[in-house]
């Protein structure tokens, strides 16, 4: 779903992306409620020239369903410290 945000927003599209590298981390994932959970994620694209562009992603999911409504996603301009 991230890519899908990037690419309607005109950031990347298939032909610059190399999904290959494409990595996913999980940041948290806290209990909200009876087999619900609030997951956070960062997702870093990776373009084939190079270039990366780092999002957050935070939705709701369980052991039924990996996500329960929408997705948000947030892109990183700028990362301070280290990765």
């Amino acid at each position: 779903m991230a890519f899908v945000h990037l690419k309607n927003a005109g950031m990347t599209d298939n032909e610059r992306l190399d999904v290959s590298k494409t990595r996913v981390a999980r940041v948290a994932s806290e209990k909200i409620g009876k087999d619900l959970y609030r997951q956070v994620h960062k997702v870093r694209f990776t373009e084939k020239s190079g270039s990366t562009i780092d999002v957050i992603t935070a939705s709701d999911g369980s052991s039924q369903e990996c996500s329960i409504g929408g997705v948000e996603v947030y892109v990183i301009a700028r990362q301070l410290g280290p990765n």
